[in-house]
């Protein structure tokens, strides 16, 4: 009986060959995006799980509450804190610590090379993090200083490939020797904590990080099984008495620590000082729909056309119920030929993942491989697309079809094709609405992204080169030798030098900071800059005078505006002073000017109280170029960087590029919403086309004798296209408030965002009108335009 309902599927395949091509590119546009989407929520939802023991590793988080500040949450704690877990609590199995030794320069013999994700670690980190070693001992790799264990890639980067790493060393700027005694495999992408070398942290100093004030550190710990984290978060609360209330009581600060699975810190962190871009749960809820409703729109298609068609297998099913075949049967086959459209189609979608999948990796920033399609999950997944693909799809029609009345069917009274109009509106309706809502949040979604790259931030980011010279060694007069030279080339408009530029760089401190009622401690953010920083990225003075050179230097700063409101310093805000808390010499940093307030930090952040103080040499040198020939004037300033840095490599950023990269990850997303949203109008459209060719042809003959008696084509197009145009109407009606609410969520995330507009609305609804209009203008004038006799002949 299979292979007779297989074969009649097939039959039914080659009889109606339009219709079943379009169901089948329908489902197969949404079956293969669907699938990358999937591969994307996976891959998100993968983070930190490789590892063996993941589900007892937490990160230490720091918990700081200023008085009348808003609560931080930092992902780093104090360097103690690791050996105070291990010996004060039992729960801890390890505890291990990473010291960030930011971008490294490594030699080897004549070749120097920068490193990103260099740091210092704990003997025991690879008892916490079980790496796959392909040289080494994972146990002792890192028991003695000066050693380290490099992932594959950085062994090859330094040491070329097919050869042996163990014993080979390195030498940094300041030329200590580091012997390799471990390969390890890279850490996979899907890891909240890349780290690309490890340094043994016992190179460093005995008494370094010897204080529970500094907070810098990424600290990790094993915990026993069967362990709750909520407990034992609980359990560190009089940590705070026995370490820190004797720095931080004095300033009213209180702190706590948490202990967060690392298997949730990818998608649900909420700390600042996060290693690596973070991914977002709102995302997943987002991308999981996206990818339901690409399917459910295919699947509505499908509904569509074969209830729409159902007059044309009025009498096939009359003769089979005639003959014998009872409802289940019937069922049965109008469910098999759902599902074999959806199995063809699926044969292309894999042919079609195969395709794009490179070019879906590089808008999402992924590393998915196509191999992934063939593991047991996707695989199982794959099934029940198919499975839910058919069942959906081809569920209504079956037992629709399957319920006909054989005497009538017989008699002939579905010749004019009987099918349920009002069904088949609501599912046109409900398709537009998911179109147009998603073209509404992809509108929208624009427009905040490009007003967070456009909005001016108080300075000028563009043409601002900026380069590192790395102070692994006193390199303070080349930084000023390079400065003077920078002012002689023609293309340098302005050159400085500081700690930290926006967007990164940014020291957190405490102060204390005179007011009214005497001196407040409060955290401040902070920057070391010198005399022309204000100049090159072009802040803008508010009041008083900028920095004039050397004799600033431990006597005066710089504020920005938010700092004089938040201490009420008002018109009196120059000459109002600053101390480091604890200070007892009398020094002060005084006020000699306030800077109009810029964004110090992405638009994700408002602006924040700041300091500016002062020094001649940071390892930060920043050039403000002028327009016309850039790239002769980088080969200058790159020569001039060779003669001065003999040791350093010439490296270098662009700071509009730097500060936009804050946003990549919302770039990323917005990019593959837009693009998937633009495949669900595709879907809409096949559906829309297929649907509306069929409903001009079951309206032919009226067509045609309205033509014969004297109607024009214009009178003719309102006979189709008035029901569509309604449809649509019904449909901003859905679409609208539900749109409207999930925008107006989102963009609360942001501090500084544009607001939502009705142009998103308005633009979207006529998209949806106009496509609809244009697809049945073109199928009633072909209509209206056929001979007349051709389909009256019969009558």
């Amino acid at each position: 009986m299979f292979k007779n309902l297989l074969l009649v599927a097939l039959r039914n395949f080659r009889k109606d060959k339009w219709y079943s091509l379009i169901n089948i590119l329908g489902l197969t546009i949404g079956i293969t995006f669907g699938m990358f989407l999937i591969f994307y929520i996976k891959d998100e939802l993968s983070f930190d799980k490789f590892y063996p023991n993941a589900d007892r590793i937490y990160r230490i988080n720091s918990i700081i509450k200023e008085a009348d500040r808003d609560t931080m949450r930092w992902a780093i704690a104090p360097f103690p804190a690791g050996p105070a877990l291990a010996s004060d609590y039992p729960e801890v199995e390890e505890a291990v610590r990473f010291v960030g030794s930011g971008r490294t320069m490594f030699k080897n013999g004549a070749t120097k090379l920068y490193e990103e994700k260099v740091f210092f670690a704990d003997s025991n980190v690879f008892k916490v993090f079980q790496c796959k070693f392909i040289e080494g001992n994972p146990k002792t790799a890192l028991q003695e200083p000066n050693t380290l264990v490099l992932s594959k890639s950085s062994a090859i980067k330094f040491f070329g490939n097919n050869q042996r790493y163990l014993g080979k060393t390195l030498e940094n700027i300041n030329g200590k020797v580091y012997k390799v005694t471990g390969v390890m495999e890279d850490v996979p992408r899907n890891s909240h904590f890349l780290f690309n070398v490890l340094v043994s942290r016992k190179t460093l100093p005995a008494d370094f990080g010897n204080n529970w004030g500094s907070f810098d550190f990424y600290t990790y710990v094993l915990l026993k099984p069967g362990t709750s984290a909520a407990a034992f978060t609980h359990k560190m609360k009089p940590m705070y008495d026995k370490y820190l209330a004797s720095i931080f009581e004095q300033y009213n600060i209180k702190i706590r620590f948490e202990a967060q699975p690392i298997t949730t810190i990818h998608l649900h962190s909420t700390t600042v000082n996060e290693p690596e871009e973070l991914g977002s749960m709102s995302y997943i809820y987002i991308f999981s729909a996206v990818a339901f409703f690409m399917l459910l729109i295919a699947c509505i298609n499908y509904m569509n056309l074969t209830t729409a068609r159902s007059a044309r297998r009025a009498k096939e099913i009359g003769i089979r119920k005639v003959t014998g075949s009872n409802k289940s049967q019937l069922v049965m086959q109008f469910l098999i030929e759902s599902t074999l459209t959806a199995f063809f189609a699926l044969l292309i979608s894999i042919g079609l993942i195969a395709i794009f999948l490179p070019l879906f990796n590089n808008i999402a920033g992924k590393h998915i491989s196509f191999l992934t399609l063939f593991r047991p999950d996707t695989i199982l997944i794959l099934l029940g697309v198919v499975l839910f693909v058919g069942i959906v799809g081809g569920s209504y029609p079956a037992f629709y079809l399957s319920k006909f009345n054989p005497i009538s069917v017989l008699k002939g009274s579905l010749s004019k094709g009987s099918s349920n109009v009002n069904l088949r509106r609501s599912l046109v309706v409900l398709q537009f609405s998911i179109s147009m809502i998603m073209l509404i949040c992809t509108w929208v979604v624009y427009k905040q992204l490009n007003y967070l790259r456009s909005k001016d931030l108080g300075f000028d980011k563009d043409k601002v080169m900026n380069a590192s010279a790395i102070i692994d060694r006193d390199i303070r007069s080349a930084v000023i030798s390079f400065k003077n030279e920078m002012r002689k080339n023609p293309g340098v408009q302005s050159v400085s030098s500081s700690y930290g530029i926006p967007g990164g760089g940014i020291s957190f401190n405490l102060f204390s900071v005179e007011t009214k009622n005497g001196f407040t401690d409060k955290g401040v953010d902070v920057y070391s800059v010198d005399e022309d920083y204000v100049k090159t990225l072009g802040i803008k003075m508010a009041k008083g005078r900028n920095f004039s050179g050397i004799a600033d230097t431990l006597h005066s700063i710089l504020v920005n505006e938010k700092l004089v409101k938040e201490f009420g310093w008002g018109e009196e805000a120059l000459g109002k002073r600053v101390k480091y808390p604890g200070d007892t010499s009398g020094n002060y940093l005084e006020v000699i000017g306030v800077v109009k307030d810029f964004n110090q930090k992405s638009l994700y952040n408002e602006i924040a109280p700041l300091i500016l103080v002062y020094t001649r040499n940071g390892n930060l040198i920043q050039m403000k170029l002028s327009g016309g020939n850039i790239p002769g004037t980088v080969a200058g300033i790159e020569k001039t960087w060779k003669n001065t840095f003999p040791d350093i490599p010439f490296q270098y950023t662009f700071l509009d590029q730097d500060f936009d990269s804050q946003y990549a990850a919302d770039q990323k997303r917005g990019k593959i919403f837009t693009v998937f949203s633009v495949l669900t109008i595709l879907i809409t459209c096949l559906g829309l086309l297929g649907l509306i060719a069929f409903t001009t042809e079951q309206r032919q003959k009226e067509i045609s004798i309205r033509k014969v008696l004297g109607a024009s084509v214009g009178e003719i197009i309102p006979l189709v296209s008035r029901n569509f145009v309604f449809l649509v109407g019904l449909s901003c009606i859905i679409a609208f408030p539900v749109a409207g609410y999930f925008m107006t969520k989102w963009l609360k995330i942001f501090p500084y965002n544009t607001g939502l507009s009705v142009s998103p609305f308005i633009l979207s609804a006529l998209v949806v009108l106009l496509i609809t209009l244009m697809t049945t203008i073109f199928h009633t004038v072909r209509a209206a335009l056929s001979n007349p006799v051709e389909s009256l002949r019969s009558e």
